[in-house]
């Protein structure tokens, strides 16, 4: 069965979390502190973990850089924090989606399957897609240049295979939040930001000189077409 950890201090909160997750039958544990929360990812090593950011014991923009260090663990971030910066933070660290509170409880549960979705995609046939001289394999969820592999975040990996597909093509921040969320939320299209500067350190050989991601001022970003 799925498991799903979620860190989070609000008792009442976590309660509600886990009666519509379970609904849809997952198996879900949780921690009320930072470093405790830590500590049951480590040892019980689960499928997606639901984190908020204000969490005492640790901040869980710690929790998130210690389970970054470590492991491609999809990460939900939940918040009451409404400045862009502490979003912007989180998706660098490599969070998956991020949600302000308040929130539907049904609105995470969607969230969660549209996450797990990517990171788990169908392995029923191989699928790769070849971009310049990366390698893309949609079933192992891998990318290859030449010999060397790069780890990405399921979100990461969604968003590059939307821009590998149709080099030159050129999509807006909607577009690419809708690609990578299953929704478009309007006002938060600058995340796509975060997400290629992730993307660009780990691929590209000169982050501010890409060979693979261009800017499009004003308008998003494309896979250069060779």
């Amino acid at each position: 069965m799925t498991t799903i950890l979620i860190i989070e201090d609000e008792v009442e909160l976590t309660k509600v979390l886990r009666s519509y997750l379970e609904r849809a039958n997952y198996q879900v544990i949780s921690a009320a502190r930072g470093d405790t929360g830590l500590t049951s990812w480590e040892n019980s090593h689960p499928d997606l973990v639901l984190l908020d950011l204000n969490l005492p014991g640790m901040d869980g923009l710690d929790v998130a850089r210690n389970i970054r260090h470590k492991d491609d663990t999809p990460i939900i971030m939940l918040t009451a924090r409404i400045e862009e910066i502490d979003r912007l933070i989180g998706l660098e660290l490599g969070a998956d989606d991020y949600i302000s509170k308040p929130f539907s409880p049904r609105e995470v549960v969607a969230r969660v399957k549209a996450v797990l979705r990517r990171a788990n995609p169908s392995r029923e046939s191989p699928e790769i897609v070849r971009a310049m001289d990366l390698e893309i394999d949609l079933n192992a969820h891998t990318v290859k240049r030449g010999k060397t592999t790069f780890d990405l975040t399921p979100t990461e990996f969604s968003l590059l295979v939307a821009l590998a597909e149709f080099p030159g093509r050129v999509f807006s921040r909607l577009q690419l939040l809708e690609v990578v969320q299953g929704t478009a939320y309007e006002g938060y299209e600058r995340t796509i930001d975060a997400h290629i500067k992730n993307l660009r350190a780990k691929l590209e050989k000169n982050p501010k000189k890409p060979q693979y991601l261009e800017t499009v001022f004003g308008i998003g970003y494309r896979f250069r077409k060779e």
